[in-house]
């Protein structure tokens, strides 16, 4: 046995009665034990053994006995918890940012004082997370913006010492939204920044066609999450990208059911297996991650495209009766995994209600209060028993118009936010995203057994409680919570997994277009490169952008390859940087309420302006007796949005102007289907991008790499076909033509020597 003391005076800073001393303990045939010197836990001796005595009781319980299943210690720990503790286990942190910002909805304060004012360390713990930790018991807990990899793995280190000393010594299960993206300014992939591995992510990984790419990738990413403190990963996202207009295509991998269980079969047996010495059994150990699968029952045929954050597009609709299909990645993917940890520990339902599809009840909620699709469905027809967690913000109050960004209770919007969480447990979900008070789930309690007794609802929490704990014990981290900050430097990051990282980029990147051979450029010509115009806009989070006019690439990576002008005339060639169409309503407006319209607007695909002549007489879904109960109606008929970067397409028009016949190559950053009959005849070169860096489009355009990367999706002819296609259905539109006579289909790209035909696209077809 070896005892090994690290100092972490830095680490626990500020807490008071803690020290600033925490040890590890090498068992000679077990795990090494982490513990805190002021948490009050002694180390007990049995059997030449030693066992951390979480609960400060003098013996060795079971669930302290690293020896013992997984499931025996969850059961014992479960017996032992009082209703409020498994209250708190059942919650899950709002976004908490290390250090918290001043404002926004992950603020926060250090002793009653805005961190700049306070004096407190980055690291150190705000009043709002001690308050949550220890009054409401909260174990789960989603970080995002994080100063550093090393402050990640301190304040990991004294959020885990604060809670050893409280009540049994359940460590907390750190979680994150995906923080890999090379876009790293996308709203779900906050965190990101260059301080970690940067990956393709969602269609761009789906455009490799390569399951053991994500494989690979998962592997790293859970090196790197575990060096940061963070245990569970809030992905992957295999819902079926099936409507081209829905916001969050961009992070599915493709509309095909059978690429979509492959790339999740192989992303989560990447996050959740561990080998050799980081072993505890069953391919879970200290390197392993639990992945949270998202969106049961995929929440990727949105009608008109809408998105469930919002009540504009709470409905999930099934105009072909094609159901099966979204729940294949689940039943055939993150259920049935090669590695040995077997299926994904931990499953998301997405906010839409999923229209109709109750068969049992008829009953049309979202999805995380249907009795039918988490009980009858999920747990019973599919045999799956790991957790259950509702996204976030499904039991809070609905925002004051259907495009306000507020709370999700689909289907519940005259309920009470107590009466939401009893719908939800008994639903058969375990855990409550975004919730960080345990009060509303104590009144659900309360609810359960007027209607079924204590025994019975003892029985339900003590279910969910097991179920939670089981994947805090695959991971180790009752043994050892804590992480070595000059480790997490060495690992996360690392050149290698970057050079990783970039290469598995660049392979994701698909030309679609190559007239005579006008690409690579390998000779040092001259290049003109046009700025782009991005207007004024808001984000996701409803934060203001001025608007710019800047280069969208950086210069000088491009003068690695070549010579820049900023004369087209001086030009050999010309490189257009654009992004996909984008319409910044996202389907609704409130100023076309006050217009005297029902506020349903089309979302576009393409630059120019739109009308929707060919859109639905009447919408399939319609509904919310709160915020809008005289709307029976959602249709946008005969209404017009444009594309609010529309100056893109006259950008690429009027370079190929300027150039006058000399080549045009465009490099699109898309964030789903687009049309490129605006401009594709205007061009010699297209290649399309899923949101990776402009360097690895410039390595392909100088023939430092050749592109490999093929279609996930189609590529609509026109929003004629966009708009006649089937919310649930793939591969049901016309894909575009192009001047070359190729059909910009799924499973499209060309290589050197034009479309590519291999093993890939045999295995995946239509």
């Amino acid at each position: 046995m070896k005892k090994t003391i690290i100092n972490a005076a830095a680490l626990l800073m500020g807490m008071g009665v803690y020290s600033q001393t925490f040890h590890t303990i090498t068992n000679n045939n077990g795990p090494v034990l982490g513990y805190s010197e002021g948490s009050g836990v002694k180390i007990l001796s049995v059997g030449g053994n030693k066992f951390k005595d979480l609960n400060r009781n003098g013996k060795l319980d079971k669930y302290e006995d690293w020896r013992l299943s997984v499931d025996e210690r969850a059961k014992d720990l479960a017996s032992k918890m009082s209703v409020e503790q498994i209250a708190g286990l059942m919650l899950y942190s709002g976004h908490q940012a290390v250090p918290a910002p001043p404002d926004g909805f992950r603020a926060g304060t250090y002793n009653g004082k805005l961190f700049n004012e306070s004096g407190a360390r980055p690291w150190d713990l705000t009043d709002q997370q001690k308050k949550f930790l220890k009054e409401d018991h909260l174990r789960h807990v989603l970080v995002t913006t994080l100063q550093s990899p090393e402050i990640a793995a301190k304040w990991n280190n004294t959020l885990q010492a604060y809670i050893e000393g409280l009540g049994l010594g359940i460590p907390a299960n750190n979680s994150s939204d995906p923080r890999h993206s090379a876009s790293v300014t996308a709203e779900f992939n906050e965190g990101a920044g260059g301080q970690i591995s940067l990956w393709p992510d969602g269609l761009a990984m789906g455009a490799t066609f390569d399951p053991d790419l994500v494989k690979q990738f998962g592997n790293i990413a859970a090196q790197e999450y575990r060096a940061l403190g963070i245990s569970t990963a809030l992905s992957p996202q295999i819902d079926l990208g099936t409507e081209p207009r829905w916001y969050r295509i961009a992070y599915v991998f493709s509309e095909s059911p059978e690429l979509t269980a492959d790339m999740g079969r192989g992303y989560i047996d990447g996050f959740q297996t561990s080998f050799g010495k980081d072993l505890i059994r069953d391919g879970w150990g200290y390197k392993s991650v639990n992945a949270m699968v998202k969106h049961w029952p995929g929440g990727g045929p949105e009608e008109g495209g809408r998105d469930g954050h919002w009540a504009m597009g709470k409905f999930a609709v099934y105009p072909g009766n094609n159901f099966q299909s979204h729940v294949k990645p689940f039943t055939e993917g993150a259920f049935k995994l090669s590695g040995g940890t077997k299926e994904a520990s931990a499953v998301m339902p997405y906010y839409t209600i999923s229209y109709n599809q109750d068969t049992k009840n008829g009953e049309n909620v979202g999805n995380g209060f249907s009795r039918y699709l988490i009980t009858d469905l999920l747990r019973g027809k599919y045999k799956y028993d790991g957790v259950v967690c509702t996204d976030w913000l499904i039991t809070a109050d609905e925002g004051k118009t259907p495009g306000t960004f507020a709370g999700k209770p689909w289907g519940t919007e005259k309920m009470s936010v107590a009466e939401r969480h009893y719908k939800v447990l008994e639903a058969g979900v375990d855990q409550f995203g975004g919730n960080n008070d345990k009060g509303p789930v104590l009144q659900a309690y309360q609810m359960g057994i007027k209607e079924h007794g204590e025994k019975y609802m003892r029985a339900r929490f003590e279910q969910s409680a097991v179920r939670l704990l089981k994947n805090i014990f695959r991971t180790g981290l009752f043994e050892n919570p804590y992480v070595n900050p000059e480790e997490t430097k060495k690992i996360v990051g690392n050149p290698q997994f970057m050079k990783a990282g970039y290469e598995a980029q660049v392979k994701s990147i698909v030309m679609l277009k190559n007239r005579n051979n006008v690409l690579p450029v390998k000779e040092k010509k001259t290049v003109y490169i046009p700025k782009r115009y991005v207007p004024a806009s808001f984000n996701w989070w409803g934060v203001y952008t001025a608007p710019s006019l800047e280069y969208p690439v950086d210069l000088s990576s491009v003068k690695k390859y070549y010579n820049v002008t900023d004369n087209p005339e001086k030009a050999d060639f010309a490189v257009v940087f654009v992004q996909s169409p984008h319409s910044e309503e996202g389907g609704y407006s409130d100023k076309d309420v006050q217009d005297g319209g029902n506020g349903y607007l089309p979302i576009s695909l393409q630059y120019q302006t739109y009308t929707a002549t060919e859109a639905r007489d009447k919408s399939i879904a319609a509904g919310d007796p709160v915020i809008a109960p005289d709307v029976h109606d959602r249709t946008f008929k005969n209404k017009t949005s444009t594309a609010t970067n529309f100056t893109d397409l006259l950008t690429i028009q009027n370079t190929q102007k300027a150039m006058n016949g000399k080549p045009v190559i465009v490099s699109v950053t898309a964030s789903k289907p687009m049309i490129f009959s605006e401009f594709e005849k205007h061009t010699d070169g297209i290649l399309i991008n899923f949101n990776v860096s402009n360097q690895a489009v410039i390595d392909i355009i100088a023939g430092k790499y050749e592109p490999s990367g093929l279609l996930p999706v189609q590529m609509p002819a026109d929003m004629k076909t966009v708009e006649k296609q089937k919310e649930d259905l793939p591969f049901d539109m016309t894909p575009y033509k192009d001047s070359e006579g190729h059909l910009y289909d799924f499973g499209y790209g060309m290589n050197w020597q034009g479309p590519i035909k291999d093993a890939r696209t045999q295995k995946y077809s239509k």
